[in-house]
């Protein structure tokens, strides 16, 4: 549209790195929202391409990141992994790792971490990050843990883990593909096997151990308003049969109780009160106990730890319970009233799981407790029943704080699925988009998941940020912008020695995959690395090998790799927290690098 004597390609490219520079300075300060950035940038780019469309730049173009496989692939998986965690289809595996070390609840977090870092070495990272996200999850919220501590870790990890084998990742089967096309077959299972291992051991142990030192916690930037630390006071009444019965003190502590503080224990007359010195529990005793909602929620589904939680189950097997909390106001004929479970049941067909009440813990059952205005009750009814309390002007039903508890037929049905969805993936018997939107579908169908959860489990800083990283990587491509860095880059190393020449590569490629994505990057350097090793005349595969681990380190920003993105929803990071603690291990995995890689290949 506008000729100012300047070639349009040479203009867009220019424009291009000054948006990316721009939107990185403002991804990092957090000056902006991540979504009013990222949409800024699009702005950008679709004002530059229509203003200059000579430059070859088409709205098509750059708006197709929305439609990219990847970012379907990532909202899909993320609805199958809400699908787990709203099933607790994980549930048992959880438990067993909670169980382990009790006092020792890091060493569980770190054992999941090992074990998932391991099966990424021969299994595709992503499929590896969605099977132990809400086991992590999990096992993290039973033990009290920040996420934010633990979720980049689990990306980490398995980012590392993929670089030890070419089925590590789809960034390795790329660019040993495009390395085929040029008639070089020998990037083969194990080329790679000796510096990713290396790199991998020693990028563990940061990740590990020093990581979760440094990441910032964001705990308090989850959704919702309540804390969800925030105890409930209940009791549990041992009629005949109720698994508690026969549960002896060990250290003065009740070991089926582990996640719950009993407060007291009432016997006809006798009132038990902690620390409880051999005691076993029996038929026709009161507990007296302090819970997280957590902790009543595992005990509404996993054990009949209420004996009214019966009557609320529903009839039809995908029924589901309906957990939330209601405020008592000021001016209800509740105020001053004790707790009537059974008359409430019978009015309202809902249980009263608990009370929450600021000011005291009291020692008392329910029934004797008087009703203050501004007390808290925990409530679980099916829909229908929650529906008509919506009404009452005695008590206040507080919309956000409802949640759904599924029954176990639901959990054995959502794992099916996903293992379905994540063999579909790691067997290639179709595309890992096709799999993962299949699995999500049939989450939904089948009645593990309703609309309005999957819809939850989609993050808009992922749908924003995706699309406009896409846009400015496709803006580099088309303008020539990322084949100049890529020439320069090879231009000033190209006279270096062989080994210099691989470190320099290696952090070239490590910088641009954190802008660019990895696969875009590995396609990009891989034939840059094959000409550059036909000039020098040395074999071409310890350069493919340079670019193919480059690439993977992707730990500076959550655009890098889609394990990134996947956990920065879970663990409530801001843009700048992968730079803070990613950055460092791009440096790490660069210097053992340096030292391994060219003494194995012999440079």
């Amino acid at each position: 549209m506008f000729d100012l004597g300047l070639d349009a390609h040479f203009v867009a490219m220019w424009f291009t790195f000054a948006v990316i520079a721009i939107s990185m300075v403002f991804y990092a300060t957090e000056w902006a929202s991540i979504e009013l950035v990222s949409l800024g940038v699009l702005v950008a780019l679709l004002v530059m391409a229509s203003l200059m469309p000579g430059a070859g730049l088409t709205p098509d173009r750059l708006l197709s990141g929305f439609a990219n496989p990847a970012l379907i692939t990532i909202l899909a998986l993320l609805a199958v992994g809400q699908g787990l965690i709203q099933t607790e289809a994980l549930g048992r595996l959880a438990e067993q790792l909670a169980e382990m070390w009790p006092k020792h609840p890091t060493r569980v977090v770190l054992l999941a971490l090992v074990i998932a870092g391991l099966a990424s070495a021969v299994v595709n990272n992503t499929p590896v990050v969605v099977v132990f996200m809400p086991v992590l999850a999990s096992v993290i919220s039973r033990r009290g843990l920040p996420a934010s501590k633990f979720m980049m870790s689990l990306s980490y990890v398995t980012i590392l883990g993929g670089m030890i084998t070419v089925l590590g990742s789809s960034t390795n089967l790329l660019a040993a593909g495009v390395a085929q096309q040029y008639g070089i077959e020998s990037v083969t299972f194990f080329s790679f096997a000796v510096p990713g291992l290396a790199m991998a051991f020693v990028g563990g142990l940061y990740v590990l151990f020093i990581a979760p030192r440094i990441v910032p916690d964001n705990a308090g930037e989850s959704t919702g308003a309540r804390n969800r630390n925030t105890q409930f006071l209940t009791e549990i009444r041992l009629t005949h049969g109720h698994p508690l019965i026969g549960d002896h003190t060990v250290a003065g502590m009740f070991p089926k109780l582990t996640t719950m503080t009993v407060r007291a224990v009432k016997r006809g007359r006798d009132t038990f009160l902690p620390p409880f010195d051999d005691l076993t529990l029996q038929s026709g005793d009161t507990l007296i106990i302090a819970a997280t909602r957590d902790a009543l929620t595992d005990a509404l589904r996993n054990w009949r730890a209420f004996d009214d939680a019966g009557s609320i189950s529903g009839s039809g097997e995908g029924e589901s319970v309906v957990l939330c909390e209601a405020l008592v106001p000021p001016g209800s004929r509740l105020v001053n009233n004790g707790v009537d479970q059974a008359g409430f049941m019978a009015q309202h067909d809902v249980l009263i799981l608990g009370l929450e009440r600021r000011s005291r813990m009291p020692r008392q059952q329910l029934s004797e407790i008087r009703l203050e205005a501004g007390d808290i009750l925990l409530i679980a009814g099916q829909p229908k029943s929650l529906e008509r309390m919506r009404g009452l002007q005695d008590l206040i039903v507080i919309e956000w704080s409802a949640s759904e508890v599924k029954p176990h037929g639901m959990a054995l049905r959502a794992q099916l699925l996903f293992l379905c969805t994540v063999a579909l993936i790691a067997s290639g018997v179709m595309p890992a988009v096709v799999a993962s939107v299949l699995g999500a579908f049939a989450m939904v169908a089948t009645g593990c998941l309703n609309i309005r959860q999957a819809a939850r489990a989609i993050d808009r800083k992922i749908i924003m940020l995706v699309g406009s990283s896409i846009a400015m990587a496709t803006a580099m491509d088309v303008s020539g912008g990322a084949q100049l860095i890529a020439d320069s880059a090879i231009g000033i190393l190209g006279t270096s020695s062989p080994r210099v020449l691989m470190g320099g590569m290696f952090l070239v490629v490590a910088v641009i995959t954190n802008f660019l994505s990895n696969n875009a990057t590995a396609v990009l350097f891989t034939p840059i690395a094959i000409a550059a090793a036909n000039s020098m005349g040395i074999d071409p595969l310890p350069l493919i090998a340079t670019v193919i681990l480059g690439a993977n380190a992707s730990f500076a920003s959550p655009i890098g790799y889609q394990t990134n993105l996947l956990v920065m929803g879970a663990g409530h990071y801001r843009f700048r927290d992968f730079i803070i603690v990613g950055s460092p291990l791009v440096i790490i995995v660069w210097i053992v690098f340096c030292i391994v890689a060219p003494w194995y290949y012999g440079v």
